[in-house]
């Protein structure tokens, strides 16, 4: 009996469908020219970390059940007076992921996270930076299954970017379209 290794389902519609969908679009030259995903970075900002450092740990362990991975403290890089902020103190926490990880995350994030969001009424297509790379916010990170509603301390955003490796904003649009990224129509 042969053991098949795991491919997370997102991969194997973009293998399988989006490839030629996408290459009837744009007819690209060579098969490397075709957009694909590059990694999905996931930021959660921790503002109240200046006066509770418990609130980083927390944002910490949310996020690792979220990703899937370890994430990395993030630190200020220089000193607010405003903001009672000093230069290494720990304000947020960041992943990034890739490969089979990242198909994964954005297959949840799709089909199970995004419809759970209250008031949601699609992606707004306008969030693309021009080179190709997608940036959309959550406001409440218990969308997440992962997330047990009962232990969460205090509900945090967090912010997504999708990076792919297409040239302009047509060819990743259309890919994350492919990849049912429930955008609005405009």
């Amino acid at each position: 009996m042969s053991e098949t290794a795991y491919v997370p389902r997102l991969k194997t519609l973009y293998l399988e469908k989006i490839r030629g969908v996408l290459n009837e679009e744009f007819k690209y030259a060579n098969p490397m020219m075709m957009p694909r995903l590059d990694k999905v970075v996931i930021n959660m900002g921790v503002g109240d970390a200046v006066n509770d450092r418990k609130a980083v740990d927390a944002a910490y362990e949310d996020l690792m059940k979220i990703a899937g991975q370890k994430p990395v403290v993030t630190r200020a890089k220089q000193s607010i007076a405003g903001f009672k902020l000093r230069e290494g103190m720990a304000v947020g926490v960041k992943v990034t992921l890739r490969k089979d990880r990242m198909f994964d995350f954005i297959d949840r994030l799709v089909t199970i996270a995004l419809p759970r969001v209250r008031d949601f009424r699609g992606l707004n297509p306008k969030s693309f930076d021009g080179r190709g790379n997608y940036a959309m916010g959550v406001k409440e990170h218990i969308v997440f299954p992962e997330i047990d509603y009962d232990k969460v301390d205090k509900i945090r955003g967090m912010d997504i970017i999708v990076c792919t490796t297409a040239t302009s904003d047509a060819e990743a649009r259309r890919l994350l379209k492919e990849l049912n990224f429930p955008f609005r129509a405009n």
